[in-house]
């Protein structure tokens, strides 16, 4: 079977669905339309201390995976870690370090260290970090269960930005590669997943759009069929005009 494994995870579905700016009654359809089974969380939406809780809208069988969202360096990501496998009793993580406030771009040394830590402790640690090959191999070499590059600057939509220096990890990297931020269509995430990128993580892109449900299920399919031409193998691009049928034979007299 041609599954995601993370760790001792494993999932159908390649299809990983954020939830940081859906309103908590259109989660439950976003999940249902995409068919997903990972699903993305910031420990301060499972603890607002409201009556309403993002945790009472995901279907029980939804693997939670906790971000450390707000982390400005590792000790904070581990704090939040702890605290997250607490709440949501999970041992997955998606390490989030971000110090930068108008770019938002993730600290990759300081991830790196989150790594060690997070390891240590019995995490499957996830490492959100910007596409930089010396950074991705010390996050393998520390443990980390997958890498997590940056297409574009998290929230953008602008696509795949950064695809030179993924397809260079793609080369490199020998643990799955999940390409997370800035994906904006299904053309996208199909453009990816057929580069070979072993999932995508989606939040803006569906949480913005007209109709939640619809472009859940539309990145959902776009994401399958990536992958399925992945698997194909795709036709190599030519410099010049072939055609695909012969065009001799038939005119001889």
């Amino acid at each position: 079977m041609d599954s995601l494994k993370l760790g001792k995870f494993e999932f159908k579905s390649r299809f990983i669905l954020g939830s940081g700016k859906y309103s908590l009654e259109l989660i439950k359809a976003a999940i249902n339309e995409g068919e997903v089974e990972l699903l993305t969380l910031a420990l301060r939406r499972a603890n607002t201390g409201k009556i309403e809780n993002i945790l009472d809208y995901i279907p029980e069988n939804i693997k939670l995976l906790p971000n450390t969202s707000g982390a400005r360096n590792a000790q904070e990501a581990l704090r939040i870690a702890r605290l997250a496998r607490e709440l949501c009793k999970s041992e997955l993580i998606k390490i989030e370090i971000i110090r930068d406030s108008r770019y938002l771009l993730p600290d990759n040394y300081e991830t790196i260290k989150a790594v060690e830590l997070l390891v240590k402790e019995g995490f499957t640690a996830l490492p959100y970090m910007s596409a930089d090959l010396y950074a991705a191999r010390a996050m393998q070499d520390a443990g980390a269960a997958a890498i997590m590059p940056l297409a574009a600057p998290i929230g953008t939509n602008k696509g795949l930005s950064a695809k030179d220096f993924i397809q260079i990890l793609l080369n490199e990297i020998e643990v799955p590669i999940i390409v997370d931020a800035g994906l904006g269509t299904p053309a996208q995430a199909c453009e990816a997943m057929q580069m070979g990128v072993s999932a995508c993580m989606i939040n803006t892109a569906i949480a913005n759009s007209l109709d939640v449900a619809k472009m859940s299920r539309a990145f959902s399919l776009a994401i399958k069929a990536g992958r399925e031409a992945f698997l194909a193998g795709l036709a190599p691009s030519k410099d010049f005009a072939q055609a695909s049928s012969p065009l001799t034979g038939f005119l001889r007299d």
